[in-house]
């Protein structure tokens, strides 16, 4: 149990450790082009634990390592003695300084995509107007109507969608409806779908997926998949003659079978075959209750190749603009109270997901921190006082009045900023023990049950 906690800490903090140096250097370096005196660059808060000196800057690590600043002179208002401090520079030199941390993390997110692009660029297939291959029983989709086999042709008016626009198009329309054209025998039918909030995402979900190949992306050493003979990148056919269309219909033929000795069908080099899997009881993620495995990792039949560096770094900026664009809509939808913040993820959440990712392989693990780089950055960008979006909103709000708000002003401002800040932290801490005692505490179903309730892989 210790060993865990400590592999999570330690992933987490290489994780935020990158980010906090990479972001402050954005600070440090916009400071130095203007002149601006540096004090300090700390990696942490709180005391001086060690570091060094370079020139007039104290590059240091301090107690706490959740974080980092870069000290400037003259930074705080009525501190103007410094004729190199931060506040005797022009406003738009100081809008760029404030500018530069975001930034940096932006750019990052941009440069590990691309890198990762040109070693292994993997998508799904983008087909347009996918088919339903699964449907949850009790799933809002299910109960609105729809079947297996509908194909959608349009999602919220928008036509020929691929199954990527029609699960940013769910994950919009949390607490609200989902609008879908399917085509159903030739006939097209609108479908209108409740999407309540889940309790446990805590974000709506229809309880349905498109038709897709599923293949073995890894294996448990000395599980029944790998003593069947299964190996890594064998696509899925059949189980005991039910098709397999979807990840979720691998899992529900798992459990209605039982733990009784199941007949795989696969293809493997275009060869199809046939072995035969018992799957065992086991609990393999905390998240998920016990139920009926064979050890193996799925995803979805992926399109694999490699990309040019012009390819690459569009691909980059693509995948990143589209997920800033998912961050704001979150961010939307938490103020317009459709969303719940409960889903957000504070040191402890990152922890485990940094642990997770690292465990499944480099790529993952560079992905995540691809990800929490562009959050981090628009996080820090919003128009909260304290925060560099708070900073610059003060600053425009400066150049537009073209004269400095009052010293009262701004101590006000920050105060709040301050305050409001401290409970997010809260909030997140209290969010991430809240999620962590409840997995803790989940009881796996009674052994005598013979058919589980049907679990996403």
């Amino acid at each position: 149990m210790f060993s865990e906690f400590f592999a999570s800490v330690w992933w987490m903090l290489i994780l935020i450790g990158v980010m906090i140096i990479i972001h402050e250097l954005g600070h440090y370096w916009a400071a130095r082009f203007f002149d601006v005196k540096v004090d300090a660059f700390s990696f942490g808060f709180g005391p001086r634990l060690f570091g060094f000196k370079v020139g007039e800057t104290d590059f240091r690590f301090s107690a706490i390592l959740l974080g980092g600043y870069v000290k400037m002179a003259g930074e705080q208002p009525g501190d103007e003695a410094d004729p190199r401090g931060f506040l005797m520079k022009p406003r738009w030199q100081r809008l760029i300084i404030a500018f530069a941390g975001p930034f940096m993390n932006i750019l990052l997110a941009v440069a590990i995509l691309t890198g990762l692009f040109m070693v292994r660029y993997q998508r799904p297939p983008m087909n347009p107007n996918p088919s339903i291959g699964y449907l949850a029983a009790d799933g809002a989709a299910a109960k609105a109507g729809v079947r297996i086999g509908d194909k959608i042709v349009a999602v919220d008016g928008k036509e020929n969608p691929t199954w990527r626009d029609v699960e940013l198009r769910e994950f919009e329309d949390t607490n609200k409806s989902l609008q879908v054209t399917v085509l159903r025998d030739g006939q097209r039918l609108n479908i209108e779908i409740p999407l309540p909030e889940n309790e446990k995402t805590h974000i709506g979900e229809a309880g349905w997926d498109q038709e897709r190949q599923i293949q073995i992306a890894a294996l448990t050493p000395g599980a029944p998949a790998e003593k069947a003979g299964l190996k890594e990148g064998d696509l899925f056919r059949a189980i005991n003659g039910q098709p397999i269309v979807s990840g979720y219909a691998l899992v529900d033929a798992l459990q209605a079978a039982a733990g009784k000795p199941s007949e795989i069908r696969f293809v493997r080099e275009g060869k199809e075959s046939t072995v035969t899997v018992t799957p065992e009881w086991k609990k393999v993620d905390p998240q998920v209750p016990e139920r009926w495995v064979i050890g193996i990792q799925q995803e979805e039949a992926m399109e694999v190749t490699k990309l040019g560096f012009g390819d690459a770094l569009t691909e980059s900026v693509k995948e990143n603009i589209q997920g800033a664009g998912i961050i704001y809509k979150f961010l939307r939808g938490v103020v317009e109270r459709r969303m719940s913040p409960k889903s957000l993820e504070g040191p402890v959440g990152i922890a485990r997901i940094a642990k997770r990712a690292a465990r499944q392989g480099p790529m993952p693990f560079f992905l995540l921190m691809a990800m929490v780089s562009l959050n981090l950055a628009i996080f820090n960008l919003l128009p909260i006082p304290i925060l560099d979006g708070g900073v610059i909103l003060m600053l425009l709000v400066e150049m537009i009045r073209r004269q400095d708000l009052s010293l009262r002003v701004k101590e006000a401002v920050f105060k709040v900023g301050f305050a409001f800040l401290m409970m997010v932290v809260a909030f997140v801490l209290y969010n991430d023990i809240s999620k962590t005692r409840a997995d803790m505490k989940q009881e796996a179903p009674p052994a005598r049950v013979q058919t589980p309730a049907p679990a996403k892989p």
